[in-house]
């Protein structure tokens, strides 16, 4: 049936009955908005940010999402998650409580404030569900605009499947490329690079989204005149209206209390978008914030009494109110008692979730006690502990956290008395159960995690030939998106010259610019396409040029992409896979290697170091057939060395987490990555010359590192150890260090200090000269090792300076 014809079949009691709906939803949401904000400052929650003010344009927002569609948004959109479904009372105070249950709190299972809103991609299994046949939600996070990136993938997504509905082998994703992503933000954040480096890429691209601003004018405290020129987003934004024969956005404005005109606005925005890929915009204005942006503060500080007045006279849900009052839809009477009962109705749904969330705690309470009591009673410090006892249980509202610290208090008490077993076995217990509540899904636990992908080592025979390494590479994501019809690759040069190394050499040609392509240089939304993208099933592959230029869009792998699988409790997932290169190329910025920024930036993502294109090319196989994220660093300088062409290109694969043993040796283990190793292994041979015979760890991976323990194998023989690498000292070589010596214990093993060799504390300097004196040398490596064994043997090895 058509829109107009669904119209036309339209009761005045039909219609009436459909307002009523939505003033429900409205006044339930601004309830549960005043009444969390008492919850705060009582104490049972610790923050919270509402969506008061903002509840009418999200029941039209609504009204035009549908099945397949997908959400980015920000803290404010409670109204709209309540409107389509995913939200209910209970669900919302669970997440302002921090119930880290995900069928309590199934937003985040409390792992992030209220407000942080999602729905759920994968079923118990981390599998996809069929998104198409539900309204999707992807994940919220805090950092203002740091939605928007992702947003454009989500859009492109729909773009990408229309033309190649192959992608979509399962019919999970898409229909006919139908479904539009709707973007929400505040207006002071549309001042964040992020929003306009989005709003541009979607226009050029001609994605289907719909972008909404809500403007309250105000920024926390910041007045609009402050943030935005001209005090208004789409008037600046003009300049993007599309015209005839020209890329761009349609741009509508709407006052944000006006109810029939946001409908109808919306419904013409998704017209818009869903039917013809073209990007809108709506500045919805005139919107208020009732009780200021959070919980920290009062708006009362920053407001005149103007504005205050004027933001009660334009309330959206007062002026809804009246106008339902003036035409008809119910009298002033029935909305009162109406909202006496929706009142009721959140009190109870209040009520309901802060049982949920302190019952458990006090169960557990009530089974330590009993087990404190029994520790007690045969304790010299009976006394003591008893009063501890007493103090937890005059707790009204206990926390896990004062039922944990109690026991471990008490058990410093009864050390080596017969009641200590019984109380370390209930800690221990209880820290494996309480624990994964708040630290599992930091990566998959599917059968998809990347780690459980088997080994396939390259095949070579008497034919197989010496080729520049790039060729692997290109050869490699040939056969790659021959085999993967939902593989794609995009960044700055990499479609029709193939990248600027050629990795990709004629692969636009063979497989269409949609999966192929070049990109403008905007590295954030570049990662934000490949989020976005991989939410919705495709398995993109985001090219940055040089693994420097990654810094541009560090915030968005940080804060979005490694955290997917952590903030939902694996209910979504986003397996995107970086590729960059770096390390050994001359000059302050494009030394690339800032790995200790990055691997302590993005845990929950994979960082691949191989030092070689046939490494390179097993990892993206690796992946291909994984769950998870991962970040891919191949060797600047490796693209002209030759290497032997493997016959199995495409199925070979190189083991996540694993390192590798490239050369054995008994005096001392070197542990290293990346092109670094090519100076190690010549250091290595210079040093056999002085009769040092060093063992070298290729260490693959970052993260994970060497999850089998072969570097402490390699340490039990050589006893002595130096970590290699290019970053500036106290970067990814103290990591390494770290898990060696730390995790897995190789501090039993080492009869000489552990050493480190990495670049000086600054960039290094440009030309030959500026590398040899900023990075480390095979002269450094050889010295660096010849000291340690003079220490050893200083009558083999005397000093050499």
């Amino acid at each position: 049936m058509s829109e107009t014809a669904t119209k036309e079949a339209l009761t005045f009691e039909d219609f009436k009955q459909e307002v009523l709906n939505d003033y429900k939803t409205a006044r339930i949401s601004r309830e549960c908005s005043l009444l969390g904000r008492k919850e705060v400052l009582t104490g049972k929650a610790k923050f919270g940010i509402f969506g008061d003010g903002k509840e009418v344009p999200q029941l039209a927002m609504a009204k035009a999402f549908k099945n397949g569609d997908f959400r980015s948004g920000y803290y404010r959109d409670q109204t709209f998650m309540m409107a389509i479904g995913a939200l209910n009372i209970q669900q919302f105070f669970a997440g302002l409580y921090g119930h880290p249950d995900i069928t309590q709190d199934p937003m985040s299972g409390g792992r992030q404030m209220g407000g942080h809103f999602a729905t759920h991609s994968l079923d118990e299994n981390g599998e996809w569900k069929n998104l198409t046949q539900q309204k999707n939600s992807s994940s919220d996070i805090s950092p203002t605009a740091g939605q928007m990136p992702r947003l454009l993938g989500l859009a492109q997504a729909s773009k990408i499947y229309r033309e190649f509905p192959n992608a979509d082998k399962d019919q999970k994703f898409s229909v006919n490329g139908n479904e539009v992503a709707w973007g929400t933000i505040g207006n002071a954040s549309t001042s964040e690079g992020l929003f306009f480096e989005t709003i541009n890429a979607a226009g050029v691209l001609q994605v289907p989204m719909v972008m909404s601003v809500w403007d309250d004018m105000y920024g926390i405290s910041v007045h609009a005149r402050h943030q935005t020129t001209k005090e208004s987003i789409s008037e600046i934004l003009k300049g993007f209206q599309k015209e005839e024969d020209t890329n761009g956005y349609e741009i509508l404005t709407v006052l944000g209390w006006d109810y029939p005109a946001l409908v109808d606005t919306y419904a013409k925005a998704a017209q818009i978008a869903r039917t013809n890929h073209i990007p809108v915009l709506i500045h919805v204005k005139e919107l208020t914030q009732p009780q200021g942006h959070s919980t920290s503060g009062s708006h009362e500080r920053y407001k005149s009494a103007d504005r205050l007045q004027w933001e009660s006279d334009l309330d959206c849900i007062a002026k809804m109110r009246s106008w339902m009052i003036d035409n008809n839809i119910a009298t002033s009477e029935e909305l009162d008692t109406l909202d006496a009962e929706l009142k009721k109705e959140v009190l109870a749904g209040k009520k309901a979730a802060w049982e949920a969330y302190l019952n458990p705690i006090k169960e557990e309470r009530t089974a330590l006690v009993e087990v404190l009591n029994s520790v007690a009673a045969s304790s010299a410090n009976k006394v003591f502990i008893e009063k501890m006892i007493a103090d937890l249980n005059s707790i009204k509202e206990p926390i896990r956290k004062d039922n944990l610290t109690t026991a471990r208090k008490i058990l410093r008490m009864v050390i080596g008395e017969a009641g200590q077993n019984a109380l370390a076995t209930w800690i221990q217990n209880y820290t494996n159960e309480i624990q994964p509540k708040f630290s599992s899904h930091l990566m998959s636990q599917s059968a998809g995690k990347a780690e459980n992908v088997a080994e396939i080592l390259p095949v070579y025979d008497e034919s197989s030939e010496m080729v520049d390494a790039r060729l692997i590479i290109r050869n490699n994501f040939d056969k790659i998106f021959e085999t993967y019809p939902e593989a794609l690759i995009f960044g700055e040069d990499s479609g029709n010259i193939g990248d600027v190394n050629q990795g990709l050499e004629g692969l636009q040609e063979k497989y269409g610019e949609a999966r192929v392509s070049d990109a403008g240089i905007r590295e954030a939304s570049i990662l934000g396409q490949g989020i976005g993208m991989a939410m919705r099933g495709l398995r993109p592959i985001a090219e940055i040029q040089y693994l420097d230029y990654l810094l541009y869009a560090l915030q968005i792998m940080s804060d979005d992409l490694a955290t997917v699988q952590y903030r939902t409790a694996g209910k979504q997932k986003a397996p995107l896979i970086v590729r960059t290169r770096g390390h050994r190329l001359e000059g302050i910025w494009h030394s690339g290697s800032p790995m200790g920024m990055i691997i302590n930036a993005v845990r929950g993502m994979h960082v691949l170091v191989p030092r070689s294109m046939t490494k390179a090319a097993g990892f993206y196989n690796t992946l291909l057939k994984a769950d998870e994220p991962a970040l891919v660093i191949e060797c600047l300088n490796g693209y002209r060395l030759k290497e032997k062409m493997p016959n199995n290109i495409g199925e070979f694969t190189t083991p996540i987490g694993v390192v590798e043993t490239i050369k054995q040796g008994t005096d001392l283990t070197i542990v290293s990555y990346g092109s670094t190793l090519r100076i190690v292994e010549q250091a290595a041979k210079e040093l056999l010359e002085v009769g040092i015979d060093v063992e070298i760890i290729d260490a693959q991976s970052l993260l994970p590192f060497d999850k089998n323990h072969d570097c402490v194998k390699s340490l039990q023989k050589t006893n002595r150890l130096l970590v290699v690498d290019e970053d500036v000292p106290g970067g990814a070589s103290a990591y390494i260090l770290q898990q060696i010596v730390d995790v897995q214990e190789g501090y039993k093993f080492l009869d000489s200090k552990p050493e480190t060799l990495a670049a000086k504390p600054h960039r290094p300097a440009y030309g030959t000269d500026g590398d040899y004196f900023s990075k480390p040398s095979a002269e450094d490596v050889f010295e660096k090792v010849y000291a340690v064994m003079n220490e050893v043997n200083p009558t083999k090895y005397p000093s050499l300076y």
